[in-house]
């Protein structure tokens, strides 16, 4: 009897994985930079109606009001005397300084104001109020 031996030439087939990787790092690069980062106040408010109310382009800060006068910045109520400290620390972070307060309509005007004077001590004067489009 004879043996034969057959030597069968395994193909190796490697996938080289390494242009799919940087294709993924790119995108992944690409969504980080292009990715706007927005801050919300962390509750929603019963805003009031204006007709003089204007669409403005999305501010860095938002600060809310709510009806039993607690304010929350960055999704945590905060007390009125550390709300200048909190802006300080957001306009550190943020080249565009503009801030909007969100003030519900059964919140005491007196709050508002002490808000809107706490922003201006802290170096911003590019303040509205948002509204409802009546």
């Amino acid at each position: 009897m004879r043996r034969f031996s057959h030597k069968q030439a395994k193909e190796e087939t490697e996938i080289n994985l390494t242009p799919m990787l940087d294709v993924v790092f790119i995108m992944l690069i690409f969504f980080i930079v292009t990715t706007s980062f927005v801050k919300e106040a962390g509750v929603s408010v019963n805003r009031p109606s204006a007709k003089t109310s204007e669409q403005k382009a999305e501010a860095n800060i938002l600060i809310a009001i709510k009806n039993n006068d607690e304010i929350w910045i960055d999704k945590r109520m905060v007390d009125i005397r550390a709300v200048r400290s909190n802006i300080e620390r957001l306009k550190a972070s943020n080249m565009n300084n503009s801030v909007v307060v969100q003030s519900d309509k059964d919140a005491r005007t007196g709050t508002l104001v002490k808000v809107m004077d706490q922003i201006r001590m802290a170096g911003i004067t590019n303040i509205s109020v948002s509204t409802l489009k009546n």
